[in-house]
């Protein structure tokens, strides 16, 4: 018995030891705006003694343009799961083997074997959600739960919506709206969803990801957004209200990884450690008002985030909903030709 606890002392002095080696320095993470927790960067720091930059992107395409350029400087990255296979097969990210890491058996069993990277061998989870629309119920108060709030939008919504310019999640639902499958290839489904975005876009006043002072100042009464912002407006404006649409939405979620050509890969995968922790998971749910992929991580986080259907989809609406993953290239490149016509 003695020798068990002696071993067990000289592992747990290992441990440490081998921490305050990889502690100091840093560590550059490359992240979508606005979606990292100060306290969980002021935490990590603190820990280590790893000065953290974050340097923010709006959009997956922006990231991987970046990142396939060079010279970028980054460390890490959060790529959206319907992309994450691309960066992975252009041999983008290292393989950090996170399966492997401590902190790994905190991820929930979902989350593990999963299409974009079986076994986490490259990703762990950052945040969950679902994209779907949004009214300000004090210009309109019908259905919410519908993509016909910007694809069709009623007299009252019309000229006062905002889009987020992501073109798969946008793509995701006009053809669900258009009655097709996700990542189809029918011509007579995408010719009809080019003409119902052709159609809606003049009735949208921004194609733009905006910001939560302006959902909450009512600068748009309607849209199609993440259900993070909506759920952080809708704490200082409680006329928002976010829907789940009835022809279908996608569920998404981010993932951090290690970038192929990271310059601080020791502290890189000790922060990829640190946010499997359910306190510090929970750190960036409460900041981003997005769900994660941590167990445990519920009993750490705000109150008000434990009913709030944008964090836990309603019953009734859940089975609309379905994973965003990767389309075919054939797919991926009728989307962008339809998604770049929109936007000339």
């Amino acid at each position: 018995m003695k020798w068990v606890r002696r071993l067990a002392a000289i592992s747990v002095i290992m441990a440490c030891s081998a921490e305050s080696v990889l502690a100091a320095g840093q560590l550059n993470l490359y992240n979508w705006g606005n979606y990292t927790s100060p306290e969980l960067i002021k935490k990590f720091e603190e820990r280590y003694d790893v000065t953290v930059t974050v340097t923010e992107y709006d959009s997956n395409d922006t990231a991987l343009a970046k990142i396939r350029q060079g010279g970028h400087g980054y460390d890490m990255v959060v790529p959206s799961a319907n992309v994450l296979n691309v960066w992975i097969d252009e041999g983008l990210l290292l393989e950090s083997r996170p399966d492997q890491m401590t902190n790994f058996k905190n991820v929930d069993s979902r989350w593990v074997d999963v299409p974009f990277d079986a076994g986490r061998h490259y990703s762990v989870p950052w945040l969950t959600g679902t994209t779907g629309v949004f009214v300000n119920n004090s210009v309109y108060n019908g259905d919410p739960n519908t993509s016909a709030i910007f694809l069709d939008p009623p007299p009252e919504l019309a000229d006062k919506l905002i889009v987020v310019p992501e073109m798969a999640d946008i793509m995701y639902l006009a053809i669900r709206y258009a009655g097709g499958e996700a990542c189809t290839t029918d011509l007579t489904i995408l010719k009809k969803v080019r003409d119902i975005l052709a159609a809606a876009k003049p009735k949208w006043l921004a194609v733009d990801y905006g910001n939560i002072d302006q959902l909450v100042k009512g600068d748009f009464a309607g849209g199609a957004n993440w259900s993070g912002p909506v759920f952080r407006a809708r704490q200082q404006n409680p006329n928002l209200v976010y829907g789940f649409p009835k022809e279908g939405y996608p569920i998404w979620m981010d993932n951090l990884a290690i970038l192929k050509d990271a310059k601080n890969v020791e502290n890189a995968k000790l922060f990829m450690n640190f946010v499997m922790q359910p306190e510090n998971a929970a750190l960036n749910s409460a900041f981003a008002h997005s769900a994660n992929g941590i167990k445990g991580s519920e009993e750490f986080m705000p109150a008000d985030m434990r009913n709030a259907p944008e964090v836990n989809i309603p019953e009734e609406y859940r089975a609309a909903g379905r994973f965003n993953v990767a389309c075919s290239p054939e797919a991926q490149a009728l989307y962008t030709k339809i998604w770049t016509g929109l936007l000339k």
